[in-house]
């Protein structure tokens, strides 16, 4: 019996900080999508929001760079196509922007919403979301995952 992989929505300034700064303090994230560990989750608007943002100047990657990066992420994340439940009905983010990161987690039964985005972590510190899923910091979800953290507690499948 193996525990299922983690679903989880990386924002756009999470895999900025993974896939173009290279930020050591989030190499863990990169193992565990590596390790499958962790499956990440997107979408067509959250991948070209991170196709888009990822190109601008300020971060001075020549093509090739970029290319590398969006297929290192694509190699690594899981498209979800599915339409949204029909009876879970989503918080509002003050930020209209985000909340394509919102209808992607419950989209894709995510497990969290990794963000550094205080918009987005406000609806999870209000308890807005229904208990579907949880909206984290990087730091909150590479602490060593303690009982709350973890996804689809109790749940296993048979391989």
């Amino acid at each position: 019996m193996t525990v299922r992989a983690a679903r989880v929505v990386l924002d756009t300034n999470v895999l900025l900080s993974i896939f173009v700064f290279r930020d050591r303090r989030l190499v863990a994230i990169r193992d565990r999508l590596t390790t499958h560990e962790w499956q990440a989750l997107t979408n067509a608007p959250c991948l070209t929001e991170f196709e888009r943002v990822s190109v601008r100047p300020q971060f001075k990657l020549d093509e090739p760079q970029h290319r590398q990066i969006m297929a290192e992420y694509s190699a690594l994340a899981t498209a979800v196509t599915a339409a949204p439940p029909a009876d879970y009905q989503l918080p509002r983010c003050k930020d209209g922007e985000d909340q394509k990161f919102l209808e992607l987690a419950r989209d894709g039964g995510a497990d969290w919403l990794i963000t550094s985005d205080k918009a987005l972590l406000v609806l999870n510190r209000r308890q807005r979301l229904d208990g579907r899923f949880r909206i984290l910091t990087p730091v909150q979800a590479l602490s060593d995952e303690p009982a709350w953290l973890a996804p689809g507690a109790g749940e296993h499948s048979v391989e």
